[in-house]
């Protein structure tokens, strides 16, 4: 696709600095002269500020812990530079009016700075806590926690890796190739737009504010009554003066269908704005896909593995095929399907990867052009470019003691060889070269498969830890992530005419907020593994599921679960191969990675995604450009919110309950 910075006029190009065009052939010095003319503005306004850090800092600490609390319940975390930008922007001109006017506006850069400084922190270090650390807590024999510091050190320096990593792909991915980045385009272009007082941009900063508050509100609504005494006392109150305003934890509670006279975990509706909005954003395909999956094991698979069961009752040493939770009184079918729907996601995950061969070998050879471009570079050009961009000594400077402590990390905490340890560290460098190339072409970040690669490694390295297997991957996926995260913010600066290096700056320090915040609201929030199973855990089912298989073996599972491995496998080879060789049709075959989630996530979790897939869509046909304007904002702001509250309300009561001895 054509970047707005080389093809369109600037009044067509939301307000972003407007390059002329060049030819095709155009050399990288003469791209880099032409950015440097007509775009560059990072000399003449204000940019790394302390006030830009600090705001961007908090605003990523909130995020840091949204985004924990939407791995663990829906599997995904959800990107935080736009959201930040405009929660930032209405908040300091709220400052600015009770102060007067006596604060300066922070100008277009230093809320870029911001969002940097926030997106690092929210987005670079709560997923893998979730994951990996989730997986080790739950096959732990005694689920112990890893000591606070384990977690600190690991979250740190894989974050900080991935930051380091990204500075020789910077020059070659945005400045030369100009890969389109599509979410660092989008947060710049939002940015342009509120700087602009335009006032579609300002419609959509205050319906994100207001559908943040609102799932705030939810948040508190479905709160367990039990979990504050006054918040219990107020349900209470209101329900017999007034009318019920509780909402409960699924509708109806106790689910509408039996199998065996028992009924299953997870079947009904569950009143949480944050998984419909979530639908709204992942769209109807991923949705139905979802809640096809979750149908056909909820009403078929379910009772078929029961009379399994039923038939199997007298003999001895038999495997289960649907486990018994609560004592015997509910059925959950997830913990069968999640083998079946973590093989699919997986192998489509690999196949898709496979099938960017193109895309896997750019990511090598073109390090190399830009080593010989580097020595033909006109020298004006190159030394104003370099007194700017993130020099190569900074790599080194920075990633020999990362990677230093990285290993200091694997091999105290988890007896992992230095060896293998440095092979991991290694490979974090291969696997993040993949996955940013991935995201500026294409706008995913195949964080899950590069896990799956280290996983696969691992298994042939270390075999039979799952510690070895769920660290190793910890490493290589968080260190991907920071990387793809911080290219896509220099996107962004980019099209801004931002200073590169000191928008690295931001970014580095940002992934010291997240972690100061994200590792104790993991034990707050997740005080004990029983705390872990109230959670659906898509995301951190699958690496449990993928390192006890690559561990241990399969010969533990039913037969039944065997196979639906095998179905799940060769059902996530063929979708990524039907898509690939009919592109046309792609719109009409089903989501693999939403059938993957429809058996590893509750039914009310895929009921709930899709009536907000299918809110998205029959606005877009009754009104589609208020769709277009209002659906993300409007859906990011009800995921931040309630996530943020709930998050918040947890880690509130894990800590009173500590300070009254609990």
């Amino acid at each position: 696709m054509a970047t707005p910075e080389t093809s369109t006029p600037a009044a067509d190009n939301g307000g972003l600095p407007y390059l002329p065009p060049l030819p095709p052939d155009a050399t990288p010095e003469q791209k880099d002269l032409n950015w440097y003319t007509h775009a560059y503005q990072g000399d003449r306004m204000p940019q790394l500020t302390l006030r830009a850090v600090l705001m961007g800092g908090v605003l990523g600490m909130l995020m840091s812990v949204s985004n924990l609390y939407t791995t663990l319940k829906v599997g995904w975390s959800f990107g935080v530079a736009i959201t930040s930008c405009v929660i930032s922007y209405v908040i300091w001109n709220a400052f600015r009016a009770l102060t007067g006017g006596k604060l300066s506006q922070m100008s277009l850069l230093e809320t870029n700075c911001m969002q940097s400084t926030a997106s690092a922190a929210g987005y670079s270090t709560g997923a893998t806590i979730a994951t990996a650390f989730g997986a080790l807590l739950l096959l732990d024999p005694q689920h112990r926690h890893q000591p606070w510091l384990v977690v600190a050190s690991f979250t740190l320096a894989t974050g900080a890796m991935g930051v380091f990593l990204a500075i020789p792909m910077k020059r070659q991915m945005i400045n030369h190739e100009q890969l389109p980045f599509p979410s660092g385009i989008a947060a710049a272009t939002t940015l342009q737009s509120l700087y602009s007082k335009s006032g579609e941009a300002l419609q959509k900063a205050y319906s994100l504010v207001i559908s943040l508050a609102i799932g705030a509100l939810v948040g508190v609504m479905n709160t367990a009554e039990d979990q504050f005494v006054a918040l219990g006392n107020f349900f209470t109150m209101m329900r017999t003066r007034f009318f019920d305003v509780h909402l409960p934890e699924q509708i109806p509670a106790a689910g509408f269908s039996l199998v065996g006279g028992k009924p299953l975990v997870g079947f009904g509706f569950e009143p949480s704005v944050l998984l419909i909005a979530a639908g709204q954003i992942v769209g109807l395909r991923v949705s139905l896909s979802m809640l096809a999956a979750s149908s056909l094991l909820y009403f078929f698979v379910a009772p078929w593995l029961y009379s399994l069961d039923a038939a199997q009752a007298g003999v001895a040493n038999a495997v289960v095929n649907l486990p018994a939770v609560g004592g015997g009184t509910l059925f959950h079918p997830v913990r069968w399907a999640l083998w079946g729907g973590t093989s699919l996601m997986v192998f489509s995950s690999l196949t898709s990867l496979a099938l960017q061969w193109k895309t896997v070998a750019r990511s090598f050879t073109s390090l190399k052009q830009a080593k010989s471009a580097a020595t033909g570079a006109d020298a004006d050009i190159e030394a104003k470019m370099a007194a700017i961009e993130v020099p190569n000594s900074w790599l080194v400077a920075g990633f020999i003691p990362i990677s230093i402590a990285m290993l200091a990390v694997q091999m105290l905490a988890f007896q992992i060889h230095w060896w293998a340890g440095l092979i991991a560290i290694g490979m974090s460098f291969v696997l993040t070269l993949v996955a940013c190339r991935a995201t500026g072409e294409t706008d995913t970040t195949p964080v899950g498969a590069m896990g799956k690669v280290m996983q696969l490694i691992f298994a042939l390295i270390s075999p039979g830890n799952v510690t070895h297997n769920l660290m190793s991957a910890g490493v290589g996926a968080n260190s991907a992530s920071s990387s793809a995260d911080l290219l896509t913010d220099l996107k962004s600066g980019y099209l801004l005419g931002a200073n590169p290096r000191k928008q690295f700056i931001a970014q580095f320090v940002g992934i010291f907020f997240g972690t100061l915040a994200v590792v104790p609201a993991w034990y707050l929030l997740i005080p004990n593994d029983a705390a872990l199973e109230k959670f659906p855990l898509p995301a951190t089912r699958t690496w449990e599921a993928v390192a006890r298989v690559l561990s241990n073996g399969i010969d533990s599972l039913p037969v039944s679960a065997r196979w639906a491995i095998l179905i799940g496998s060769l059902i996530g080879v063929l979708l990524p191969v039907l898509e690939k060789s009919f592109p046309k049709a792609k719109q009409w075959l089903p989501s693999a990675m939403g059938l993957g989630l429809g058996w590893v996530v509750f039914f009310s979790n895929a009921l709930a995604f899709t009536i907000g897939a299918t809110i998205a869509w029959v606005w877009s046909l009754v009104h589609k450009k208020s769709q277009d304007t209002f659906n993300v904002p409007i859906a990011s702001g009800l995921v931040a919110g309630e996530s943020i509250m709930k998050a918040l309300l947890a880690m509130l009561a894990t800590a009173l309950g500590l300070l009254a001895g609990k």
